[in-house]
């Protein structure tokens, strides 16, 4: 399958876990979109764990400004926000151990369930505008009220960067018939089913009006990442023109990028990944400038299990969140990592573990499974 730029021949993770010397363990996982898990592998076992060693982990906000402020002149985006996320969640999950409590609770506490929405409408190869409204229909039928579905995988668009990914002719659509396809999505669910389209940073400001333009006409709930992340003014320029909401920038890693996002009005709805974006730590700050902004925050959400609880238990402890992203696709490291799945229910709603931190522990038989190498453990690993 494919999204609007990115051929996904496979699903790979990184996750961790970090042990204390009295036996809890951690976990969390770490972004590795876009690269070799191995470089972000290297980045915490011989940078990041280093500093955390023999330190309180009752400390996460001191052990996530001892990781990043050494580190500084990596700068604050990619590689390193993504390394840092995992063992940071970690943290978190280890803190809420000991306090015997949830982490939602921890966290503040909002509520304990969160409605989901379907992340779906991927492209594939024979699948036309019908397959894809038949598709999202289905979810509906299973309980779902919101529907994301992919736009922008379009080769006759304006400096689309499809053209230099990696398989850029598979499930190729030009932009009218890309607009056909969220044309059908609507009529097949109707007026009361909340769809949103997501574009992953695929076009100008100028073909994102002219898409948008159409999506005003349909109703659509959001238009996720129109433009490319560092292209603000434009992505500003279609918050103020289109009566859809804009939303994102998931590839925006680090507090001071999405301060920016925020300050420009270059989004409505904020979407930091709490795997991707440095942690639990700096998302919820993140969250604290939408809010004070006055805007809502809905979390990227698209990786292993790990990933769908640590964002779950960060949604459900803020005022200004209300939906928990939830893929669609098969994903066995999402069905199968944890010892308890996390799933919702007929009316499509996720009920937040109960139990300390996380509420979750991985499952090392299916880690074992699907083991692409031997894990690396740090010398002395606990904290």
């Amino acid at each position: 399958m494919a999204d609007s730029l990115h051929y996904i021949g496979s699903r790979t993770a990184l996750v961790l876990e970090i042990t204390t010397d009295d036996g809890l363990v951690g976990i969390g996982e770490s972004a590795i979109y876009g690269g070799p898990a191995s470089v972000v592998e290297t980045v915490i076992h011989d940078e990041l764990a280093p500093r955390l060693l023999g330190q309180d982990p009752t400390q996460p906000e001191r052990l996530w400004a001892r990781m990043t402020s050494a580190s500084h002149q990596h700068g604050d985006g990619g590689i390193l926000p993504a390394s840092i996320s995992g063992l940071d969640i970690a943290l978190w999950d280890l803190l809420g151990q000991r306090a015997g409590l949830p982490l939602w609770r921890l966290l503040g506490g909002y509520r304990n369930q969160v409605q989901a929405y379907a992340s779906a409408g991927f492209y594939m190869e024979g699948k036309d505008a019908a397959g894809l409204a038949d598709e999202v229909r289905g979810y509906v039928d299973r309980g779902y009220r919101h529907a994301k579905i992919k736009v922008g995988r379009t080769e006759d668009t304006f400096m689309n960067p499809l053209v230099d990914m990696e398989s850029p002719d598979f499930a190729l659509v030009d932009l009218g018939e890309d607009l056909r396809r969220v044309r059908a999505v609507r009529e097949a669910v109707g007026d009361d089913v909340h769809v949103m389209t997501d574009a992953n940073n695929a076009w100008t400001a100028s073909t994102a009006l002219r898409a948008g333009r159409e999506y005003d006409r349909l109703g659509i709930h959001w238009f996720e990442e129109p433009v490319p992340t560092e292209d603000r003014a434009g992505s500003a320029a279609l918050a103020v023109e289109l009566d859809c909401p804009i939303a994102g920038y998931e590839t925006q890693t680090g507090l001071p990028g999405f301060r920016d996002l925020i300050a420009a009005r270059a989004v409505d709805i904020v979407q930091p990944d709490v795997i991707w974006s440095g942690g639990i730590t700096p998302c919820r700050r993140i969250a604290a400038l939408a809010a004070a902004a006055g805007l809502p925050v809905v979390p990227h959400v698209f990786s292993t299990a790990v990933s769908l609880a640590a964002n779950l238990h960060f949604i459900a402890a803020l005022p200004n969140s209300y939906l928990l992203e939830f893929d669609q696709n098969p994903n066995s490291l999402r069905t199968e990592l944890l010892d308890r799945p996390i799933e919702p229910d007929a009316r499509a709603v996720v009920t937040v573990p109960e139990g300390p931190g996380l509420g979750v522990k991985l499952d090392h038989e299916t880690l074992r499974a699907r083991a692409t190498a031997p894990p690396r453990t740090s010398e002395a690993a606990s904290a």
